[in-house]
């Protein structure tokens, strides 16, 4: 099978990420003395081929997750670990048959014989345990337009907002909210497209913005109201057996630009740029929080993921966006984990494999 043209450059700083990656492994490569005996289950992680995984991701991939460590994290506590890479369906179907306890995995879909197979959908039919969510909840996220209109159907809080795209909105007097406003593509991920020109204060600034996003980005546009106050992100963990959601907040703070602003773009998140901390006032802890595990519901979330939430100038919160789906490297939902509960990597992984199971 040919995923070359479903492949999208992998923005990541290389070597920053190896670097990283490197501490990680050596926080999880020891034992400890007297070590519980494994557990009788048997995980296996699914992968794509190997070659296709060295310098992009497919857009089929949810998470991003370095399937090695997290074979290694979960081989000291589980007695069956492996990695299964799939290259056709038949190689799904052997799986099936396998009846693994828990698939642990970052894809969504498999491309064969010209139509998508999504990964979960197709584990819930054969009653296999998997993390993350399934489609019905990642097709509501990944359009943020779609996951507005959900948000705003459980009534929580979230900027006025519109789709557009090249010569649809043809006059000022047709844009339906007043500026400025924040211009992004409505179907994407990792800040692409999104940069200093996103914050937009008339209708020439408006209609540039779109152009680019629709030429270098193929996507639609969605317009909000631009949110001006601090930005956040907030972890979510649910717990299969008891449903209880457990909310994580962090700020995230960005440099200011060269027109003063704090804009989460894609290059400060490329190169890391960005300052993470915690979330100290009681008051804007708890609104992020109780946001946060609404939005998680109205989306249908499950396991775990990720939602970011930015203030208006009045410091209400509202919801920005979610990824059902957040990587599993040292990302934001990583530093969550470790700011509000003092997780290692470790612990993390072995959290969301044994919530899986559950």
């Amino acid at each position: 099978m040919d995923y070359t043209n479903k492949q999208i450059a992998f923005a990541r700083d290389k070597s920053t990420q190896l670097s990283s990656l490197t501490l990680l492994e050596d926080r999880t490569s020891h034992t400890t003395p007297n070590s519980p005996k494994k557990i009788n289950k048997t995980i296996e992680i699914v992968s794509l081929p190997s070659l296709l995984m060295s310098s992009t991701v497919p857009l089929n991939i949810g998470i991003d997750i370095d399937e090695q460590l997290i074979c290694s994290i979960l081989s000291r506590a589980y007695q069956q670990v492996s990695i299964t890479v799939i290259n056709e369906q038949i190689d799904l179907d052997i799986l099936a048959a396998r009846r693994p306890d828990l698939v642990f995995s970052g894809v969504k879909y498999f491309n064969f014989e010209n139509r998508k197979l999504w990964l979960n959908d197709y584990l819930d039919q054969h009653g296999i345990a998997y993390v993350a969510s399934n489609k019905a909840a990642l097709d509501g996220e990944f359009d943020k337009g779609n996951a507005k209109i959900l948000i705003k159907k459980a009534g929580l809080a979230t900027a006025d907002y519109f789709t557009t795209e090249p010569d649809e909105h043809l006059t000022e007097a047709s844009i339906p909210i007043a500026f400025p406003l924040f211009v992004k593509p409505v179907a994407s991920g990792d800040s692409k497209g999104i940069d200093a020109k996103s914050i937009v204060n008339n209708f020439a600034d408006f209609k540039s913005k779109v152009a680019d996003i629709w030429d270098k980005q193929n996507s639609r546009s969605l317009v909000e109201t631009y949110l001006s106050g601090r930005e956040y992100s907030v972890g979510i963990f649910e717990d299969s057996s008891s449903g209880k959601l457990t909310a994580m907040p962090i700020e995230i703070i960005a440099p200011k630009n060269k027109n003063g602003q704090r804009i989460l773009d894609f290059d400060i998140k490329r190169f890391d740029n960005e300052k993470v901390i915690a979330v100290k006032n009681a008051t804007i802890r708890e609104q992020l929080s109780e946001l946060a595990k609404s939005a998680f519901v109205a989306l249908n979330g499950k396991a775990f993921g990720r939602i970011d939430i930015k203030l208006d100038h009045r410091r209400i919160p509202h919801f920005v966006e979610a990824n059902l789906m957040p990587g599993l490297r040292t990302g934001y939902f990583y530093r969550s984990c470790h700011i509000n509960l003092g997780l290692t990597y470790e612990q993390m992984i072995l959290r969301i494999a044994k919530n899986g199971l559950a």
